[in-house]
């Protein structure tokens, strides 16, 4: 059986036998662009035209190496590719209207998640009167599930008139995300994310609306990591052992996601992108029921038909158009150093 390494290694020779590819492909159009362009001065009329049709072909094989292949070859492969997502989702300002929003909001991610077959899994729910969800915990069990969806961490805010609403006045609310690592749940820890002595356990009686004790065990959870403050509290499965299962679950996934952005903020330093990430408290998309449109504030995107992306896949196209976004920082710092480096060598 290969070990984690081999199949790393076995990886980096086949991205540089691609890279090599490209270049090789490259050199070749040049020089046919070049030997291509003096037939131009051809006396033959049918010569100049085809030499004219061909340089057309090779210019856009350049292009699309250039804009695409390149990058995609030359940016460092994702370390996070192959991780499910842990998905919170919690009404902010709004009241009422904000937990019918991040209803909505739950059901546009499960219809992603079906879409992408990607298994879309409510961990824990807390229901609002009228239909809505003050919060709730899902899981999003996938390969590329957390890197589609981390950069959907943030405040979300809907601009639309409530149902409740006499007077046709539009109402602002707000449904805050966070999007983790899902990390597999497990009896045991990760010894390199906390250790047991750090954790304090404590259990209680599940409780229900209003604060009754919905059963007469001791089978809610809360978990504390001391040294982050981190807490995580567990009541929507049956049993003590299965809501202790399910927030060790979480607690590792918020260190994992800790972990991550400590990581990511150490190896860029001051690198400058629109799509931080890690600024939970950002707006970052405004949902505009009057105006039918979606705006993303990170990177300028507005796009009409709002119900394509609360009913079909029009989401998908604002996810796509992040990760690129964030693809082209990426490569940007990487010139930006690979500059810098040489600067620093004359």
């Amino acid at each position: 059986m290969s070990s984690p390494e081999d199949i790393a290694r076995l990886r980096q020779i086949k991205d540089s036998e691609k890279l090599s590819s490209a270049w090789s492909t490259w050199n070749e159009t040049r020089e046919q662009l070049a030997e291509t362009a003096l037939l131009l001065s051809d006396p033959d009329p049918s010569m100049r035209s085809m030499a004219s049709d061909e340089i057309g072909t090779l210019s856009d094989t350049l292009n699309s190496l250039a804009a695409s292949t390149f990058p995609s070859l030359l940016i460092p492969p994702s370390t996070t590719n192959t991780l499910s997502a842990l998905m919170e989702l919690k009404s902010g300002v709004g009241g009422s209207e904000a937990s019918l929003f991040l209803a909505d909001m739950l059901r546009m991610y499960q219809r992603l998640a079906n879409n992408t077959h990607w298994k879309a899994n409510i961990v824990a729910k807390n229901d609002a009167e009228g239909g809505g969800i003050k919060d709730a915990i899902v899981e999003f069990k996938g390969e590329g599930a957390y890197d589609a969806l981390r950069w959907e961490s943030g405040v979300h805010r809907v601009q639309r008139v409530p149902a409740t609403e006499a007077s046709g006045r539009t109402h602002t609310s707000t449904v805050a995300i966070v999007v983790l690592p899902l990390a597999e749940e497990s009896d045991t820890h990760d010894e390199a994310l906390f250790s047991m002595s750090d954790i304090k356990l404590e259990v209680m009686r599940s409780r229900g609306a209003g604060g009754q004790h919905v059963n007469k065990t001791e089978s809610a959870v809360r978990l504390t990591h001391i040294p982050t403050g981190i807490t995580v509290s567990m009541q929507d499965e049956r049993s003590q052992h299965q809501n202790r299962r399910r927030a060790f679950q979480v607690l590792t996934s918020r260190l994992m996601d800790r972990k991550l952005t400590r990581d990511m903020e150490e190896r860029r330093a001051s690198r400058r992108s629109l799509v931080r990430g890690a600024d939970r408290s950002e707006k970052i998309r405004t949902y505009n029921y009057a105006q039918d449109r979606v705006t993303d504030h990170r990177i300028g995107l507005t796009m009409k038909n709002l119900t394509s992306v609360m009913e079909g896949d029009g989401i998908q196209l604002f996810i796509d158009a992040v990760q690129k976004h964030h693809a082209e920082s990426v490569l940007e710092d990487m010139l930006e150093e690979g500059k810098e480096e040489e600067d620093g060598q004359h």
